[in-house]
């Protein structure tokens, strides 16, 4: 299991969203080759996000090869982050206020259902 995070983003956090609900649960492979080719402007930073992410699993299980762990993406949270305020003119004197939001980014790596069936299992035989 690895988290990444990344604070105070600045892309407002639904089209955030969108972007986490197309990767949730997926292998690591596709969801970086989704990333990669999606024309959205957050799916960059998603894609930073899910490296460093990777980076911290490798750290974390030295010697250890991501093509034979099976991860996936656990779980995605995207929260609303700090709001700039502006005042933008309006006529007859009037002022509109505009407000460019931000977001939290929240991703956890983990092991696939079947590895992590399959490595429950093992545990149990020895424990018996």
């Amino acid at each position: 299991m690895a988290i990444a995070s990344l604070n105070n983003c600045p892309t407002s956090p639904r089209k955030m969203r969108l972007i986490a609900d197309m990767i949730r649960g997926m292998e690591i492979e596709k969801a970086l080759f989704l990333l990669k080719n999606s024309p959205k402007e957050a799916s960059g930073r998603m894609e930073k996000l899910l490296r460093s992410a990777i980076s911290n699993w490798e750290q974390k299980n030295e010697g250890g090869r991501i093509e034979e762990a099976g991860l996936v993406i656990g779980s995605i949270e995207v929260n609303g982050g700090r709001m700039l305020k502006r005042i933008q003119p309006a006529p007859q004197g009037r002022a509109h206020r505009i407000r460019k939001r931000s977001n939290h980014v929240r991703l956890t790596l983990s092991a696939s259902k079947g590895e992590a069936a399959e490595a429950k299992e093992l545990t149990e035989e020895t424990q018996a």
